[in-house]
């Protein structure tokens, strides 16, 4: 998988460090991944808005846990992580909400409970991922 980062302003002025998924273009063109996921998880932030090492650690346990299970079963994608300013976000796009609540519990049902705040909504354009990629994308340099 290849990814970037890049480190933008949030609306408060701390840093938020935007992780983009690149070379999914076969999940955006298919057609079939039209509801995005936004998993939110508020945490208590330190002064510069970035999360306490032990959320830290808890929250790559989250994205390797997911990643693992969206290797498995191909029915979402992680197209974002954002981090900063009290709160890591997930961007997923999905072709079954249902399907798609079943793969995230089960792949996170090891870890300790986390207070996420789950939305969706069709978003067959990919809109927020193109935005977040016009905004933040950073080439690979081969």
């Amino acid at each position: 998988m290849k990814w970037w980062s890049y480190p933008a302003e949030g609306e408060s002025g701390k840093t938020i460090i935007v992780t983009g998924h690149d070379g999914i273009d076969k999940f955006r063109e298919s057609g079939k991944y039209i509801y995005r996921i936004d998993v939110s998880w508020k945490y208590n932030a330190l002064a510069d808005g970035m999360p306490e090492e032990e959320d830290a650690r808890l929250m790559e346990e989250v994205t390797d846990a997911l990643t693992d299970a969206l290797k498995k079963d191909k029915v979402a994608v992680m197209t974002g992580i954002y981090t900063g300013d009290g709160s890591r976000d997930w961007v997923f796009y999905t072709k079954n909400l249902k399907i798609f609540s079943i793969v995230f519990n089960k792949a996170l049902e090891n870890l300790p409970t986390i207070p996420f705040l789950i939305e969706a909504e069709e978003d067959a354009g990919w809109e927020e991922y193109s935005h977040m990629r016009e905004e933040t994308y950073v080439p690979d340099e081969e």
